[in-house]
């Protein structure tokens, strides 16, 4: 389970040193390989590779030309890249998706159950104030169970 939250850097070469928190978990439940993806580009989604591989097989049994399916895909592809965690517990950002998601330097990493998220921390403060938790989001999560 990954969870909570902890401060990281990237590094001049773009990677970044997955806190050993979420590391450890990581390589026991999942192994080394990753899809380091996102849709919007804000953020970039650290998928480990099975985990990534159980939204594929999903993906497979919609229809071929579902525009949400290709929508989803043309985002995820373009910002997708799969790559390995090294022995240091670092794992490459490729460019055009560190540029877009102004991931430089000291970063958030965020634990979304079976991946990570990494944001430019004033960013995602900034996105913190600005989508307040409301009753309405209190109530509509009580009505799934939670």
């Amino acid at each position: 389970m990954l969870r909570g939250h902890h401060r990281a850097t990237i590094d001049s070469k773009g990677r970044l040193k997955i806190p050993a928190a979420f590391r450890h978990v990581i390589e026991e439940k999942f192994g080394t390989e990753f899809f380091v993806t996102s849709i919007t580009g804000e953020s970039a989604w650290l998928y480990p590779l099975p985990e990534w591989e159980e939204i594929e097989a999903r993906l497979r049994e919609l229809p071929i030309m579902d525009p949400r399916k290709m929508k989803f895909m043309d985002r995820t592809n373009y910002y997708g890249k799969q790559t390995s965690m090294d022995s240091q517990g670092r794992i490459l950002i490729h460019p055009e998706l560190r540029e877009r998601a102004d991931l430089h330097g000291e970063v958030s990493v965020l634990g979304y159950v079976n991946h990570l998220e990494v944001w430019n921390t004033e960013r995602f403060e900034k996105r913190l104030e600005s989508e307040l938790y409301t009753r309405e989001d209190a109530a509509a999560l009580a009505q799934l169970g939670i």
